[in-house]
């Protein structure tokens, strides 16, 4: 807890550079594109038209009883917020070596911004994602999307999500000092995870046993309480919304203890 005591502490102090390191990414990211900001926006419709296709028109995938885009969306937004946080995480360490050999800096700063980064184009998407949902409200797909009080539980599912992505984040930037194959391995890892969160698919296609090891998925409980509110009308258990919360400060306090006690060593390996 003293840790996570100083990270707050530090992040006061840091936050100029906190906001000049996020508003090089904006820069960096969209340098020289046309639509700029816009695709931020466009990317997870894009992406849904294509998949929906794809796995409702080819595959024949669905869900009864519940709007498919609506379903296929929130799982594109929140996964794909996951892996580029993740991945952008990671390296941030390593591709900052040359400002950490010249001035003293918490060096979490580095994932924990990146996190923040991609977190604001995740909120950008959510624009047409509520688009869609109210869309359905007036005919768009077979079912329509639930319009409910329990919304206003949606941002401590995200809030714990975040948590959780900046846990692992901070994990990953501490491994990959050491050792560079994480690059390279993540990428597998992370399409292989792809699948075993249910995206495009339900786990109620799945074999009873696979749908309880599915669970220990912890993507599967962030994405499938947002499903609950925005598909089914329903609150989340307790239960579920306490262990949503176990799981997003447990992670961020492991993740956090192993950089604190590893970021020292980082100046002899990058």
């Amino acid at each position: 807890m003293k840790t996570l005591k100083n990270i707050f502490a530090n992040f006061k102090k840091y936050q100029f550079l906190m906001s000049q390191l996020i508003s090089r990414d904006f820069k960096v990211k969209y340098k020289r594109s046309v639509l700029g900001i816009v695709w931020s926006l466009l990317y997870p419709i894009l992406m849904m038209a294509v998949m929906t296709m794809v796995f409702s028109q080819m595959f024949r995938f669905k869900v009864e009883g519940i709007n498919y885009l609506v379903y296929l969306m929130t799982g594109i937004v929140m996964f794909n917020y996951f892996s580029e946080a993740s991945n952008s995480a990671m390296t941030s360490v390593v591709t900052n070596f040359g400002l950490i050999n010249k001035v003293y800096i918490p060096k979490y700063i580095f994932p924990l911004a990146k996190c923040i980064f991609v977190g604001i184009n995740f909120l950008l998407t959510l624009i047409p994602w509520i688009i869609i949902i109210l869309l359905t409200q007036f005919g768009l797909g077979t079912y329509p999307a639930s319009i409910n009080i329990y919304y206003l539980v949606i941002p401590y599912i995200f809030l714990c999500f975040f948590l959780f992505t900046v846990g692992i984040g901070l994990l990953l930037s501490c491994v990959s000092v050491f050792l560079r194959d994480v690059f390279y391995i993540y990428g597998i890892v992370i399409t292989i995870w792809n699948y075993f969160t249910p995206v495009f698919y339900s786990i109620e296609i799945l074999p009873d046993y696979l749908q309880q090891l599915f669970k220990f998925n912890p993507l599967y409980q962030f994405i499938t309480a947002v499903r609950s509110i925005v598909l089914y009308g329903q609150c989340p258990s307790i239960g579920t919304l306490g262990l949503i919360g176990l799981i997003g400060v447990a992670t961020l306090v492991i993740g956090s203890v192993i950089f604190k006690k590893n970021q020292d060593k980082f100046i002899y390996y990058i």
